[in-house]
């Protein structure tokens, strides 16, 4: 039982730490190969897509722009280009297909590159087919440019600074109320078991006075 603690305590911050890794946007330093419009039929990997309106509620099928890309190390990157609308994650896009008209005319061949650097959230999981959605795409200098997540900074100190709130908050309300009350059961409990304690003592005592 020991280990139980600590075992859900790491399933808890794994969990934690997989959604905000998905949530949060990342930025990725790539090179536009192709772009389409394809018919996606969903199935189980459907809570991973938005609805045709940016909402939560995913149709059985319904075409999907994608953005091709190959990232300075070679590997491919498929990303595809949805809107989040009103749902989650609160990005409130609505401008796939202006994304995707810049996607189309920032793209270049590996004779003559142009490289861009790609704001999404999201995985890539291919036996899934499950693909990280692009939210922005702008045009940048070179392959070695270094980019800094401004903005998943700037969210996890927030998320950091109302974390600590609460915890602080917390911290107070059980100094104040909830110790009082558990010393106030303690005491109860320690005065029943001595008064428990005095009655066994006196019928101990008058039980060896009878019997002799």
């Amino acid at each position: 039982m020991r280990y139980v603690k600590p075992v859900l305590v790491a399933l808890f911050w794994i969990v934690v730490l997989a959604f905000l890794h998905y949530t949060l946007p990342q930025n990725d330093l790539a090179r536009i190969t192709d772009t389409y419009e394809k018919r996606v039929d969903f199935g189980a990997n459907r809570w991973f897509w938005t609805g045709a309106d940016g909402s939560d509620a995913t149709p059985a099928t319904r075409d999907v722009f994608f953005v091709q890309t190959r990232q300075p190390d070679g590997d491919v990157m498929v990303y595809r280009n949805e809107d989040t609308g009103w749902g989650w994650p609160p990005y409130f896009k609505f401008d796939s297909s202006n994304v995707q008209a810049i996607a189309s005319d920032l793209s270049s061949t590996a004779d003559n590159p142009r490289w861009v650097a790609v704001t999404h959230y999201g995985w890539r999981i291919e036996f899934m087919s499950i693909y990280p959605n692009v939210m922005s795409i702008r045009p940048v200098e070179g392959p070695d440019v270094r980019l800094i997540p401004w903005t998943s900074i700037v969210i996890l100190v927030l998320l950091a600074a109302i974390v600590w709130a609460l915890w602080v908050r917390w911290r107070r309300f059980r100094a104040r109320r909830i110790d009082p009350m558990l010393e106030d059961v303690g005491d109860s409990f320690d005065g029943a078991s001595q008064g428990l304690s005095r009655r066994r003592k006196r019928l101990s005592s008058w039980w060896r006075g009878g019997g002799s």
